[in-house]
């Protein structure tokens, strides 16, 4: 997964590095975060500081990926009873990058009330398309829609709301 982020960074998509946004690189930071400590293990505080060593990370909303990366791994269990309802399988079947990309975008979806539910899944689905296998993305965007009308009801219902009203 490193050797993929720092590809990826540093030659194929430099074009495109300079339009993602701080929040972005955050989340992919703290993906490759979350998938190391499922693959290798390691601490929260161990696996940031070696996140923080990396030349890219000057580019990171800092606060964000600190908070999503040690929010994760402080709630992992509370975030696996969530997602598991929402499943065909048990967690522990799927790939370490889809794992780790529903682990962050449920840890979002619960926490960051102020960051509409749309923004989540598509940051989510961007990130399953670039790392994740060829349709990891359609698995990772049907499990989070199930999610987000269970963390998200009042938001969705929202908009259907004013509709009705007018």
């Amino acid at each position: 997964m490193s050797s993929t982020l720092t590809d990826t960074n540093s030659t194929t998509n430099q074009k495109t590095d300079k339009h993602k946004s701080r929040r972005r690189i955050a989340r992919e930071f703290v993906l490759q975060g979350i998938y190391q400590w499922r693959v290798a293990g390691g601490t929260a505080n161990f696996i940031e500081q070696q996140l923080r060593e990396s030349e890219e990370f000057k580019h990171v909303d800092e606060k964000h990926f600190a908070n999503l990366l040690q929010g994760v791994l402080k709630d992992v269990e509370g975030l696996e009873r969530c997602i598991q309802p929402c499943l065909d399988r048990p967690l522990n079947e799927l790939s370490p990058v889809e794992f780790a990309i529903l682990l962050l975008s449920t840890f979002e979806l619960m926490h960051y009330l102020e960051i509409p539910y749309r923004a989540i899944i598509n940051e989510a689905i961007e990130l399953a398309r670039t790392y994740g296998g060829s349709d990891g993305y359609k698995y990772v965007n049907g499990v989070l829609d199930k999610l987000a009308i269970q963390l998200r009801a009042v938001e969705i219902a929202a908009p259907r709301m004013s509709r009705n009203q007018v």
